[in-house]
């Protein structure tokens, strides 16, 4: 029979513990720049031993620890002077933020036996970790939508085709307060490196949103637009919409001239037409409520025919450790408690200005490995995107894949085609039949969209059809798999489309 006892036994075993300077390294990597700069002014008011970079103070009592500055990639391994000499174990930490960070993942969920380097993280300090986290929950849910949001909303529905809703997130981004687009069309076909039909076909659907005449172009079309879905803009309402400038001069007999109608029918369609909103827009609360978006980095073209990528140093917070007023309170007359806060406050600045910098640099070394692999996109257009997932990212660059996947979240890139957003440039891959490189799932409904559109009358293509084209093509895809797309995309099946063409040809 086992005897019972009490015993010492040292047991040695490997675990991670989140600790808060793990969650603010994790916290800043996807953080936007908006919401980075936030956080950065709240740790400046919460702790004394921050500074902003600035003129402040004589320059020799202050040790900085700068972010990195923008950097072409080729600078991404430089190292940056640093002036404040860190505990071993902060250093050692932070080293295994990224490189730990699927196991942190697996710690923040509670998963047991989580496998990997015994890091004690309990002892790095304390620093900025989630207290608030919901602290603006309120004012989300409180906040007035504006015109973007509510077009964005739209968008998602009614566009399903990958680069129609690109090219349709453009034109929303046009739209001003009054809920007019002022820009040429031809221009922004000419940057997104698409058809000027896309674009018109696009801007076609948009003026169908609600409020009724928003994405017009002038005034008479966002009357025409409010006076279309009303069913009142017959020939002689055209006439007056067409001629607004003679309404504006009181010139009657004109326009009733133009208009061929009596000054009976005249009055009561200036009547219909004052009802009308001139600016649908100003419904929505402000552009101005909402965030515009800042791009983290800037891509262009170099001489020699490739891409420098740059952080955009405007949206990188710089902050200083003033090393020489910590010593100086640190030795004064104070209590253990008093010390103990002053400690704390010093670890916590030094690893914030630290993962700082180490965000930077991961954004920059993420994007620059989705400009290399996309560089078909900023050279050809939309529809060169090749099919790319966060995996390919991450092990070019070796990192995990949940790093690629924070850092290009709310993370957008500024081009000479556009701002678009990190996550943007990941697309699925529909296998070759040859067995070579795999095709971008946006490419091949676009292939499918080319054949429906130049079909003839005589010739509609059936799902089966289109299939074997796209074999012929290199494309290995199913039948169900077409299907899918084009019903995606609003196009009718072949029948539909055979007895919707014989009826326009009659």
């Amino acid at each position: 029979m086992a005897a019972f006892g009490q015993r010492l036994e040292i047991r040695q075993g490997q675990a991670l513990v989140m600790t808060p300077q793990l969650q603010q390294a994790i916290k800043l990597l996807q953080l936007s720049n908006i919401e980075l700069q936030s956080y950065v002014e709240d740790e400046l008011e919460r702790n004394p031993l921050l500074e902003r970079e600035g003129p402040q103070g004589p320059a020799d009592e202050r040790e900085a620890l700068p972010v990195a500055e923008s950097a072409a990639p080729e600078r991404l391994d430089q190292a940056l002077e640093r002036g404040v000499d860190h505990d071993q174990a902060l250093d050692n930490g932070f080293e295994n933020v990224y490189a730990d960070e699927a196991r942190a993942d697996s710690a923040a969920r509670g998963d047991a036996d989580v496998a990997g380097g015994a890091v004690d993280w309990s002892k790095a300090g304390s620093g900025g970790g989630f207290d608030g986290e919901g602290a603006d929950l309120d004012a989300l849910l409180t906040r007035e939508k504006s015109l973007r949001d509510h077009l964005e909303d739209q968008l998602q529905i009614a566009l399903a085709d990958p680069v129609h809703k690109l090219i349709g997130a453009y034109l929303i981004d046009l739209v001003d307060d009054a809920g007019y687009i002022a820009a040429d069309l031809g221009d922004a076909a000419e940057k997104l490196g698409v058809a000027d039909a896309d674009v018109a076909a696009v801007l076609a659907t948009l003026q169908t949103f609600e409020p009724s005449g928003v994405c017009a172009r002038s005034l008479s079309e966002c009357l025409a637009i409010q006076l279309k879905e009303k069913d009142r803009f017959d020939p002689a309402m055209q006439a007056v919409i067409a001629n607004l400038e003679m309404l504006a001069r009181r010139d009657l007999v004109g326009l009733m001239r133009i208009a061929d109608v009596d000054a009976e029918d005249l009055a009561g369609m200036i009547s219909e037409i004052r009802a009308l909103n001139p600016k649908p827009g100003l419904a929505f609360a402000s552009g101005d409520d909402a965030p515009a978006i800042v791009p983290d980095v800037f891509v262009r073209e170099t001489p020699q025919g490739g891409w420098a990528v740059e952080l955009n140093a405007d949206t990188l917070p710089r902050v200083l450790v003033n090393q020489r007023y910590a010593a100086r309170i640190s030795k004064g007359p104070r209590g253990k408690d008093a010390k103990a806060y002053v400690t704390d406050c010093l670890m916590s600045a030094n690893w914030l200005v630290k993962s700082l910098d180490q965000r930077a640099r991961t954004i920059l070394k993420v994007a620059s490995e989705i400009v290399r692999q996309q560089d078909a996109f900023f050279a050809h257009g939309v529809r060169h995107l090749k099919p790319l997932i966060l995996k390919n990212v991450a092990e070019a660059i070796s990192m995990h894949e949940s790093t690629v996947s924070r850092v290009t979240s709310n993370k957008y890139i500024a081009s000479p085609r556009g701002v678009f957003e990190l996550k943007y440039f990941f697309t699925s891959a529909i296998q070759s039949s040859e067995g070579g490189e795999g095709h971008s799932s946006e490419a091949v409904r676009h292939r499918i969209r080319d054949l429906i559109d130049n079909e003839r009358a005589q010739a509609v293509l059936s799902d089966d059809r289109i299939v074997e084209i796209l074999k012929e093509a290199g494309i290995d895809i199913a039948r169900r798999t077409v299907a899918k797309y084009r019903e995606a995309m609003r196009i009718p099946s072949s029948v539909d489309r055979r007895r919707q063409k014989l009826a326009a040809a009659a």
